[in-house]
């Protein structure tokens, strides 16, 4: 019972900094605001048991992330937000955009995680389902314990993304390293 009222806590806790995070002015608070998000999820992850994830999403999400994303803050001086006389037509939109998003979510509401196996495991154009979802299939000839133990949680983990997903992996690294030569330049533009 504690360990529910637990994770209700920090999922909370998650969902109100993450509203924080788009509703603050100051870019600096929303930067911490995001770091709470962060922690908040890598607590959830812990009470899940899955600590690896947790580890991974405290020292790469709310560590290094969170550090770059207030280099650049501090790089651009954006310590304020500039005001907004159209405030009320843009919390409008967002409500509006929102409501449509939260609308596509009604349908997944009927999904176990056995019918997205199967469902994901007719797909031709995804992924080998045996490794994306390996404690679903063949249920009775799998334990998935057993797996995870002699491939370890990090394995579970790096074979999807080193093999099927290798390159959105290195073009997400490519990203964030263009992010950091923009805020570079513009911030020479500045000076």
């Amino acid at each position: 019972m504690m360990a529910e009222q637990l994770f209700w806590f920090f999922a909370g806790t998650a969902i109100a900094a993450a509203l924080l995070v788009i509703t603050l002015r100051n870019p600096i608070a929303s930067a911490f605001c995001l770091i709470v998000t962060m922690l908040s999820l890598a607590a959830m992850f812990f009470m899940l048991q899955a600590q690896f994830i947790g580890a991974v999403q405290i020292l790469v999400y709310a560590g290094a992330v969170m550090v770059l994303f207030l280099f650049v803050i501090m790089l651009l001086n954006l310590g304020r937000g500039e005001s907004d006389r159209k405030r009320a037509p843009g919390i409008l939109a967002a409500v509006l955009l929102v409501g449509v998003l939260a609308s596509q979510l009604v349908p997944l509401s009927g999904y176990s995680r056995e019918r997205l196996a199967l469902e994901f495991s007719r797909s031709t154009l995804l992924a080998d389902p045996a490794i994306v979802f390996d404690s679903t299939m063949n249920a009775a000839s799998i334990n998935p314990a057993r797996a995870t133990q002699e491939r370890g949680v990090p394995g579970d983990i790096a074979m999807p993304l080193f093999q099927q997903y290798l390159i959105p992996f290195e073009l997400t690294s490519i990203l964030l390293l263009a992010a950091i030569v923009g805020a570079v330049v513009l911030a020479k533009r500045r000076i």
